[in-house]
């Protein structure tokens, strides 16, 4: 992949996901209601924490743009959560808790940016 490309792409996701933390963070219940209402009851405090963690995964995918002799660090913390959030969501699939259409609902936005920000890292590696 192509330095500038890579570059673009974690801007671009670094941003969404400071955005989606400072949602998350700040319109708590808006944001489960419209995002995440099938996942068991509302707790405002765990939509907070989650929305801290994705600010900073989103400020380290920002920074590992910002910074490609530390792309490699940066951008594989951040992907560890992504990648991490994502094993969530699958083992509740493969246990039942979701229905396996929520593998497809959530690639965009779960499984995509930790794949996309975890390539970007290995190939980064000196």
């Amino acid at each position: 992949m192509d330095r500038r490309v890579s570059t673009w792409l974690l801007l671009l996701l670094g941003i969404g996901g400071i955005v989606n933390g400072l949602f998350m963070l700040f319109t708590s219940e808006g944001w489960f209601t419209n995002v995440a209402v099938d996942t068991g009851p509302f707790n405002v405090h765990l939509v907070r924490d989650v929305g801290a963690a994705y600010v900073t995964s989103g400020l380290a995918t920002v920074a590992a743009a910002r910074a490609p002799h530390l792309r490699a660090a940066l951008a594989g913390f951040a992907a560890l959560f992504l990648g991490l959030h994502g094993a969530i969501h699958v083992v509740e699939v493969l246990t039942g808790v979701q229905p396996p259409l929520h593998l497809l609902e959530d690639f965009p936005g779960v499984y995509l940016p930790a794949l996309v920000i975890g390539a970007i890292a290995l190939r980064s590696r000196s």
